[in-house]
């Protein structure tokens, strides 16, 4: 897409975002489900504006791939329902720890686990929930020796990040 369709379909979506609120609301109740249809809107009229031949208006146009994006929005959403189950309000408490309770490498260890990128903190949390290399590997979709050797690294890095702290 050339920076001046950028700019169009920007002036577009700005001068009509009505529209585009409107077919949401009329599809969503709940805001935060209209925010992200209103989001998957702009981005597949930003996606479509390319292809779009000007042959229609441009309202028409948008009123088309809005109603479009929404229906199958209102389709996957009505087809998860099936899934929902109402949960009691309190179903699990987190305890609240101490820090004076906690020993001072437990804290550090943790802040230590919280700078890792969010493959190696799945990986760690799960080893350190002692699940084999096997179980580690089906969870994260990556072979038992991938798992070993990424372990490792880590394991290297967080001694690292011990002698230097």
């Amino acid at each position: 897409m050339k920076k001046a369709e950028h700019a169009e379909i920007a002036l577009l979506i700005e001068d009509h975002k009505n529209l585009i609120c409107k077919v949401a609301h009329s599809y969503c109740s709940d805001t935060h489900e209209q925010e992200d249809l209103i989001q998957e809107i702009i981005f597949q009229l930003i996606k479509g504006y390319e292809k779009f031949d000007h042959q229609v208006k441009v309202t028409t146009w948008m009123y088309k791939v809005a109603f479009n994006v929404s229906i199958s929005h209102y389709r996957k959403a009505e087809n998860r329902k099936k899934y929902v189950v109402e949960m009691p309000e309190k179903l699990v408490s987190v305890e609240e720890t101490n820090a004076a309770d906690v020993d001072d490498n437990i804290l550090r260890l943790r802040s230590f686990i919280e700078e890792l990128d969010p493959l190696n903190k799945a990986l760690l949390i799960l080893y350190l929930d002692e699940n084999s290399h096997a179980e580690i590997s089906e969870a994260m979709g990556i072979s038992v020796s991938n798992v070993g050797t990424k372990i490792n690294r880590i394991k290297k890095q967080l001694q690292k990040k011990f002698k230097m702290s």
